[in-house]
């Protein structure tokens, strides 16, 4: 078994229990400079294809993902593309699908690495769902993305979730079935908004997925953001946050589960830059199986205009078989000393085996006990994400996921797909 934390900061290491906080006035910079300075834009030249000695390529199978480096990738839905989009709206959202020329499109920021600029060169249409001014949505929007066809073209797509100012929703974005798939979600939440957007990547073995999230928050508004991967070969999301006015808040839950031979890379940055604005990050995964690897890479700058922020950030990774390795990175780069609080944690660790001990000397079997236990480390994150059908989707998520783990550990090969275990 490899397991790897790294807590790098330019003055010191944390401590041994993996946590290190921040009191107001500390300082800290990202180790490869300050995140401030990267570079951002909408074009491919700017941006030259990867060759994963780069820092934000390091921990990434540059080649498995090498098909979305291209800025020329056929739009989702469009013939030959094996993507299918659909949207199920709330009687009070509206939803539109617009050509790439529409003015509502690249508000919420540039891109900031080769997939984000590529998906952004590709696509021809776009789907924009609309909250209207001061609604509150009645029900969930789902829009899904369901992929059809093995060794399916690699495609690009763009989605765009506004919400105007002082309304009120939820947005699941699911991804399903087999695809090669660049894509871009832009987040506009307007001021006094409240907006939950939840995306999910529950893949079928071979997918390949990159996304690059860029949210944009106004004054007093809220959003939550949650991420869940359990499915795909590769995927790599990378959601950005950035604060345009006072009073903003953002809550960033992630939850995945990597099995053997996955690769789940998440890397995020909050961007404050505006004054007396709040943000929240927590990230919990599992891994199980030889060649799994999980990253999870966490960047939060406090520009020198933002006094009174509030930020905290957390990741932590539990490993339930031999031969899995989590990457866990928080960094913390304050340029103001007048703030609130900043701090981070992070921990990367195996089964817990005294935990395993009480629960069997209680009477619990094995398989069960080692049930509880993962339920527990997940249970209060799956909780947080407000949204029931999610939340009981995730639960059977992990479920499966729990008996492929039994069966490694026992020797016993797992139930097929729908099959029952025999009472």
């Amino acid at each position: 078994m490899t397991t790897t934390t790294d807590l790098t900061t330019d003055h010191s290491r944390a401590v041994a229990d993996g946590s290190h906080t921040h009191s107001p006035g500390a300082a800290s910079a990202a180790p490869q400079g300050s995140r401030a300075e990267r570079l951002t834009s909408f074009s491919l030249d700017d941006i030259p294809v990867p060759t994963g000695r780069e820092e934000e390529w390091r921990f990434s199978p540059v080649a498995r993902i090498q098909p979305l480096f291209d800025g020329g990738l056929t739009t989702a839905g469009a013939d030959g593309s094996g993507v299918r989009v659909s949207v199920d709206a709330a009687p009070e959202v509206k939803v539109e699908t617009v050509g790439r020329d529409d003015a509502r499109l690249g508000k919420a920021g540039k891109p900031g690495d080769r997939t984000g600029v590529a998906a952004w060169n590709s696509f021809e249409q776009a789907t924009i769902v609309t909250v209207p001014a001061e609604a509150v949505a009645s029900d969930v929007t789902s829009v899904r993305f369901d992929g059809e066809q093995a060794g399916a073209t690699p495609s690009a797509a763009h989605v765009l979730v506004k919400a105007e100012h002082h309304a009120e929703a939820v947005v699941v974005i699911d991804h399903a079935g087999l695809a090669t798939l660049n894509q871009t979600v832009e987040i506009d939440v307007a001021d006094g908004a409240q907006l939950t957007v939840v995306s999910v990547q529950d893949w079928a073995d071979g997918a390949v997925h990159a996304s690059s999230h860029r949210a944009r928050i106004g004054r007093d508004a809220k959003l939550k953001h949650v991420v869940v991967t359990f499915g795909g070969d590769v995927v790599r999301i990378t959601p950005d946050a950035e604060f345009t006015a006072e009073g903003g808040e953002v809550e960033m839950v992630g939850l995945y589960f990597a099995d053997s031979d996955q690769h789940q890379e998440h890397r995020l940055f909050v961007d404050h830059a505006v004054p007396r604005c709040k943000s929240r990050v927590t990230y919990k995964g599992a891994l199980q199986g030889s060649g799994a690897h999980t990253v999870w890479v966490g960047d939060v700058l406090i520009q020198a205009d933002a006094e009174g922020t509030d930020t905290y950030e957390l990741n932590r990774n539990l490993v339930l078989t031999d031969g899995a390795r989590a990457d866990s990175v928080p960094n913390l780069e304050i340029e103001t000393g007048e703030i609130d609080g900043a701090g981070h944690a992070s921990a990367t660790g195996r089964f817990d085996d005294e935990q395993l001990f009480y629960l069997m000397a209680r009477g619990i079997p094995e398989t069960d006990a080692r049930r509880l236990v993962v339920r527990g480390f997940f249970a209060e994150l799956i909780q947080e994400i407000g949204v029931e059908s999610v939340e009981e989707r995730l639960i059977a998520s992990i479920e499966a996921e729990l008996e492929k783990s039994m069966s490694v550990i026992t020797g016993a090969a797992a139930p097929a797909d729908g099959a029952e275990e025999a009472e």
